[in-house]
């Protein structure tokens, strides 16, 4: 026999109210992209800090061949692009695990300062790019000397 159960409008709105705390908090704690539907296996992850004289940008693009990168400066914003090619599927074989994803990737940051993108240098070794990107000389601090008077 079926058990009735009463009716708490509050339980319900306990529920809604959980519903939109997980959607908040997913909305800012994932990436951006996540949110638009591409594949967070082919963004590269970003570390990014400054010091006086420049910015430097560490991304994790494991798979990559240097040459498959394409870096711009355009005002502001740095844009990461690249491609991971496909291997050679194995013939005569049957695959158990397929994970690794393949395709082209883009990813674009504000830079916190201007650069002097010309001056840029680009290094990538064991799947991490690094960027050092020299600060305009508008933006870099200033040192005044202080003399005494005699």
């Amino acid at each position: 026999m079926a058990e009735l159960v009463r009716w708490d409008p509050f339980r319900e709105m306990i529920s809604l109210r959980e519903a939109m705390d997980r959607l908040l908090d997913e909305a800012f704690t994932r990436p951006l992209s996540l949110s638009l539907g591409e594949n967070l296996a082919l963004v590269p992850q970003i570390d990014m800090y400054q010091t006086n004289d420049e910015v430097v940008v560490k991304a994790t693009i494991p798979g990559v061949k240097p040459e498959d990168l394409h870096i711009t400066i355009s005002g502001d914003v740095l844009t990461i692009r690249g491609e991971i090619k496909e291997e050679e599927e194995v013939k005569d074989a049957t695959y158990l695990l397929r994970e690794r994803r393949y395709g082209t990737f883009s990813r674009s940051i504000p830079l916190p300062v201007p650069v002097v993108a010309d001056k840029a240098k680009a290094e990538f070794e064991h799947g991490v790019l690094t960027l050092t990107l020299p600060k305009a000389e508008e933006v870099r601090p200033k040192t005044i000397e202080v003399k005494a008077k005699k």
